[in-house]
């Protein structure tokens, strides 16, 4: 009798194991992870698999090769707080004062009161993380106290987990947050931070450009704070001990990221690893210093494409690679020089990061908005390239769809569902988008209309086409990407057209429809 219990026991945990199994199982497969690792100032032509040939990034490849490249995908916007604005949202960013290029210490412009990309996902049961780049603002004011809990921030739109930095690597503060805290902050070196006038006795790189070991392009605004041998936008002073090496930046995300994944990895997680490279300042690891050949830019690349390795390898060492969508993509265009003289334009030998098109970051242009966007889920999507139009904009409405969510009234009005585009399963994506650069353009069906627009042609403090002209400019992109033959002049009725529909979309709300 008793050697009978002893098996039914047994029997009874054998069982019960199973059916967790069984759960778990299911949970995994009817929920899996999604990963978006946004790159920052990454151009369309930046990646071998997008054309380069001065560069290889064999790991970013073997992700376009096990999943879709698409050929048409965009940000909304040709620089990076608007773009990654679109994207938590699902509203045009130009629709919202505020949302241009934030310091560092702006105050928090996604709304903690309405639907967002984390929240979202977190609704619908997901663990949610954010590691790397922010640049959405924190706290309710300017005027914040560093030294505390920082908040509102990313916590407070969604995500469960957080740990990033507040702006641009080329601004200050120049600090790692966890969650609200300032990481390895000492208390006795409190924090300070002003964006209007110097403050503290650290040296300058206006007062002192002798102390810097990556010199600043003249009258772009670098020359703040020095921190590692840097100049900074803005001042800082305090926290010595909590300051970061730009060395180690990526690298730290990078653990950040993989400890996120393994922390989670029994339960569906959706994690935004916001990338750092290849935004200046660029000061790569030693071990990818002078590898590319192309200047540091080149080997800030190399270094991406090896933590997208790393990346890919920790899903495969948990065995989460099947269960795990990844989004690969940019906040924006490419620039070259953009506030430090790092032999990235001496150095480029050829190489071209916007490939075909013009343009670039702040631009109008295609090369300011047009970037690489790749999809993958293993044994889901089946490999190939698409040329539906797809944009970062979308993610929310799309996902919302595969989750089974409901958005409600008012949330995400310019986020439409094109996941069957981004799964594979469809060729059509968006068929009007607007782009923003310097000013606003819209695409309809192939066509792009930029309406005349003041400003010069020529940023020439990066060298950049803005796509600024006196006259409309209409082109067909189907045919000429480079957007080097316009033809508004042949097509007055068509331009008129499209005039008239970017009026009204700019009158639109961007509620849902």
């Amino acid at each position: 009798m008793k050697n009978k219990n002893i098996i039914v026991a047994v029997l009874a945990v054998v069982l019960s194991l199973g059916a967790t199994a069984q759960q778990h199982q299911h949970l995994t497969t009817s929920k899996p992870n999604v990963i978006i690792i946004m790159t920052d100032d990454l151009g369309y032509s930046d990646l071998s698999c997008y054309g380069a040939e001065k560069l290889q990034t064999p790991n970013v490849d073997q992700l376009a090769a096990s999943g879709i490249r698409f050929t048409n995908g965009h940000s909304t916007s040709s620089t990076c707080t608007p773009s990654r604005y679109a994207l938590m949202t699902g509203k045009y960013p130009w629709r919202k004062q505020g949302t241009g290029i934030l310091p560092g210490d702006a105050a928090l412009i996604v709304p903690t009161d309405r639907t967002t990309l984390p929240n979202m996902f977190k609704k619908a049961g997901y663990k949610t993380g954010i590691v790397g780049k922010w640049h959405l603002g924190l706290g309710d004011a300017v005027a914040k106290d560093w030294n505390g809990e920082v908040k509102p921030g990313p916590n407070e739109v969604g995500f469960d987990y957080s740990f990033i930095f507040p702006a641009t690597a080329d601004r200050v503060p120049t600090v790692f947050l966890e969650n609200h805290k300032i990481v390895a902050l000492d208390p006795n070196d409190t924090i300070a931070v002003s964006y209007t006038h110097k403050i503290g006795n650290d040296p300058t790189g206006k007062e002192n450009p002798e102390l810097l070991k990556l010199k600043s392009s003249p009258g772009q605004g670098h020359d703040g704070t020095i921190v590692n041998g840097i100049g900074r936008i803005g001042y800082m002073s305090g926290g010595k001990m909590a300051r970061w090496v730009d060395e180690e930046v990526s690298s730290t995300f990078l653990a950040k990221a993989k400890d996120f994944i393994e922390q989670n990895q029994h339960q569906p997680f959706f994690l935004y690893f916001a990338m750092t490279e290849p935004h200046v300042p660029r000061m790569p690891a030693t071990r990818f210093k002078g590898k590319s050949g192309l200047g540091l830019r080149g080997d800030v690349i190399l270094q991406l494409d090896w933590t997208v390795g790393e990346i890919m390898k920790q899903l495969k060492y948990l065995n989460l690679s099947k269960n795990t969508i990844i989004i690969f993509t940019s906040d924006n265009g490419p620039v070259l020089n953009d506030g430090y003289l790092d032999e990235a334009v001496a150095k480029y030998n050829g190489h071209s990061p916007t490939g075909p098109m013009r343009g670039g970051k702040y631009s109008n242009l295609e090369g300011g908005t047009r970037i690489p966007f790749i999809v993958t889920w293993p044994g889901k999507i089946k490999p190939g390239t698409s040329d539906a139009l797809v944009s970062q904009i979308d993610l929310l409405a799309s996902f919302s769809a595969f989750t089974g969510q409901t958005l409600p009234s008012g949330d995400a009005g310019d986020s439409e569902n094109h996941l069957d585009a981004l799964l594979g399963k469809s060729k059509q994506g968006r068929s009007v988008y607007v782009e923003q650069g310097s000013g606003l353009s819209i695409v309809k069906d192939g066509w792009k209309y930029i309406p005349p627009h003041k400003g010069p042609a020529l940023m020439e403090s990066v060298g950049i086409e803005t796509g600024n002209a006196s006259e409309p400019q209409l082109y067909n992109l189907n045919t000429d990407i480079g957007e080097k033959n316009n033809l508004a002049s042949q097509y007055p009725e068509k331009v008129s057209a499209f005039d008239q529909l970017l009026n009204n979309y700019k009158e639109k709300t961007g509620n849902n429809k």
